[in-house]
């Protein structure tokens, strides 16, 4: 698994505004660079700090046609995070078998005692 892949994703989309720029990006399709910022109270160039956060995760792309900046999510990327809590599940589901089998043990000690 590459760390610091994971540890940008994160980042990314651990912020408020970045996921709600991606949702609108999957709702909507790609948009206009203004489009987007149309949806936030905040400056073209705040959103555009917040694009570049995506766009370094690789969770957004950026196509430019002309003057305009085209924005579309990229969701492949987020493949890594479902890797890494499966990994995450499988030592926890690890851990609860082994306690309940301790827990079971402890039961048909308790029984015979």
């Amino acid at each position: 698994m590459d760390d610091d892949a994971l540890s940008r994703l994160l980042k990314a989309a651990g912020d408020t505004t970045r996921r709600h720029i991606l949702t609108l990006l999957v709702q909507e399709g790609p948009l206009r660079v203004t489009a987007l910022a149309a949806h936030f109270d905040m400056s073209l160039n705040s959103v555009s700090k917040h694009i570049k956060v995506l766009e370094e995760a690789g969770l957004v792309t950026r196509r430019t046609l002309g003057r305009e900046h085209f924005i579309a999510a990229e969701l492949e990327p987020l493949r890594l995070t479902g890797s890494w809590f499966a990994q995450l599940k499988s030592i926890w589901d690890l851990r609860l078998a082994a306690l309940e089998k301790l827990l079971v043990s402890k039961d048909q000690d308790d029984e015979r005692a």
